[in-house]
């Protein structure tokens, strides 16, 4: 079994790595209506530049196998996942009080192949813990995944299925620590709300903060019992630029690299805190984006690289190409080749855009606080959390292909092997969690606290993450 710290060979960051990457050709097919920002089109267009700057070539493709009922319950509940894979269109009117409980509807709508779509982006992250678990590869790219906002019981944000923290789980049968970052504009809070009690999972989200969606993230929130200062949030305020962000990113990803000692890195790339995203508002160029791919892939260690949110989808393509670039450790030209969306680029047909001149509203003084009060938090973490050893469960198995050679009509139904026990339909608990230098006194921290609180990938939620226990704390339940 891993044990933690620097698996893959030293060496400069220049230095090759083997990678695998997920791609399923149906993916762009998908989608969630007119005027809806999210577009599942972005990762054919992604796909397509992949394949005319001739980056395929240096990767193993995969066709990702259709994440099944029973991996999917691994976080979430039977019911809800009963419900995502038999609601329609043309049935969801006569299912009215299951889509509010469920929260399908406006941001997060019913459309023809739903199910499908959620199998098809779980399955490709699943995919890529398992081929990084068995040491096929030294990174594995799911650009379909990264849908951080799902919750156990709820669909949120554009969001499902938690495709994150199934591979994070699936992760945790192999390492001791899995590390979690989350540089989407978005607080990644389906993601933090899974482990916020254990010392397994560290969780690190950069995101916008302040009367913005989803409204949790608070610097404040750290975690609980086990998991205290294992969960850290970076609030960032409109405008941040490259400099900026990396004044914090590197230092903090940095110390927690040295103190936590991660087994596995999984990075959400959400592409909606690059400039003039539809929905974002910082100011970032996809170099400046890149350059967290970059340093994350310096550590040697095995790396999970997941999309996310991104609405501007034509710099969302060209983002994650030159970040597939990066993973590989070759450059891409800027000078964009012909193809099939070429005209999406235009007038530059270029790869880079330039940042804009909107004003930076975070500034020095206000960067180094957050700076200082997170290496602070950092600084009372016990290094490197030991874990009991157990016998290991069996990985998942999900059997890929070459994109080329598969046939999907020869794989096997995931229906058929359904795995569902009935009785364990847990009501998710409100939790309250701890938070640093916090008067409960406060009315709106108390609101703050109570909008926090929810359940996480414990007993509480019926999630199992042995060989190596998460050791449950007790919890008040409200």
């Amino acid at each position: 079994m891993e044990t933690g710290g620097n698996s893959l060979p030293s060496g400069t960051d220049g230095v090759k790595r083997k990678v695998c990457y997920f791609y399923d050709p149906e993916v762009g097919n998908y989608y969630y209506g007119q005027g809806h920002p999210m577009k599942p089109h972005r990762i054919r267009m992604t796909h397509a530049l992949l394949a005319h700057y001739g980056l395929l070539q240096h990767m193993q493709v995969h066709k990702p196998f259709p994440a099944r009922d029973r991996d999917l319950c691994r976080f979430h509940a039977d019911d809800y996942v009963n419900f995502l894979r038999t609601v329609t269109p043309e049935t969801q009117q006569d299912q009215l009080r299951q889509l509010k409980r469920f929260n399908v509807g406006e941001d997060c709508p019913v459309f023809d192949g739903l199910y499908s779509f959620c199998q098809t982006y779980a399955g490709g992250s699943v995919g890529g813990a398992v081929k990084l678990n068995h040491g096929l590869c030294d990174i594995a790219i799911n650009w379909a995944g990264g849908l951080h906002h799902a919750k156990k019981c709820e669909a949120s944000g554009f969001c499902y299925v938690n495709d994150i923290v199934l591979a994070i789980l699936e992760l945790l049968k192999q390492h001791q620590r899995v590390l979690y970052v989350d540089i989407d504009i978005h607080h990644g809070d389906g993601v933090e709300e899974a482990f916020y009690t254990t010392d397994r999972v560290m969780t690190v989200s950069f995101h916008k903060f302040g009367d913005y969606f989803p409204g949790t993230g608070d610097i404040r929130d750290i975690g609980y019992s086990k998991g205290k200062y294992y969960s850290l949030n970076v609030p960032l305020d409109d405008g941040i630029d490259d400099e900026s962000y990396h004044c914090l990113f590197k230092p903090i990803i940095g110390k927690v690299m040295e103190v936590f000692k991660p087994g596995a890195v999984v990075l959400q790339c959400g592409a909606d805190s690059l400039s003039g995203d539809r929905l974002g508002c910082f100011n970032l160029s996809i170099k400046g984006h890149a350059e967290c791919v970059k340093f994350m892939r310096s550590f040697n260690v095995p790396l999970l690289l997941l999309g996310g949110g991104g609405y501007t989808i034509r710099n969302v393509a060209r983002c994650w190409c030159y970040e597939t670039g990066v993973a590989l450790g070759m450059e891409v030209n800027d000078k964009m080749p012909q193809h099939e969306y070429y005209e999406y680029f235009g007038p530059d047909y270029t790869l880079h855009v330039a940042p804009s001149n909107m004003e930076n509203k975070n500034s020095r003084q206000l960067l180094e606080e957050i700076r200082n009060r997170l290496l602070d938090n950092l600084s009372k973490l016990q290094h490197s959390p030991s874990v009991q050893f157990q016998e290991r469960p069996p990985d998942t198995e999900l059997p890929e292909a070459d994109e080329d050679q598969d046939n999907g009509d020869e794989r096997w139904d995931s229906d058929s092997d359904m795995d569902v026990d009935e009785d364990r339909k847990l009501i998710p608990s409100r939790v309250k969690r701890e938070v640093v230098e916090t008067d409960m006194k406060d009315p709106e921290v108390q609101k703050g606290t109570a909008e926090h609180g929810r359940g996480s990938v414990t007993d509480e939620t019926g999630v199992d993450v042995s060989p190596m226990p998460i050791d449950e704390p007790t919890v008040k339940v409200e």
